[in-house]
């Protein structure tokens, strides 16, 4: 699905797909950290089962206010115990399928909000 944001100097996920998401019109193979700050970060796994503490622990790096975990095809929720890093620095985390996290990043990041995705970028079946 191709999507159509304003113009916008923050990056932008503008399409998306089975096995990639597009940011500034780049097609991008595999799971992904956007912010709104300019960051683009390879991130680790391709199913949702490769995914642990670790991976969460990175994104705690970030500086932002909200982390959007776009979950792959379908919405599933890390373990709480993952979580912890960003308690610990008041980083809001919200789940959803991929798609809609691509969405909801592009609404954000144009509010002018601290914003990032973590991506989980599957590949197609």
């Amino acid at each position: 699905m191709k999507l159509q944001p304003d113009r916008s100097s923050v990056p932008t996920l503008t399409a998306h797909g089975p096995g990639w998401v597009a940011v500034d019109g780049e097609r991008i193979p595999h799971s992904v950290i956007v912010s709104a700050q300019g960051d683009r970060i390879a991130w680790a796994g391709t199913r949702f089962e490769d995914l642990g503490p670790a991976e969460f622990a990175q994104l705690a790096t970030l500086d932002v206010e909200v982390l959007i975990f776009g979950s792959g095809s379908k919405i599933r929720f890390p373990r709480p115990a993952w979580l912890a890093p960003l308690a610990a620095r008041r980083i809001g985390l919200e789940t959803m399928d991929t798609p809609a996290a691509c969405r909801t990043y592009n609404i954000l990041a144009q509010e002018g909000r601290r914003v990032a995705a973590a991506l989980l970028v599957e590949p197609p079946s």
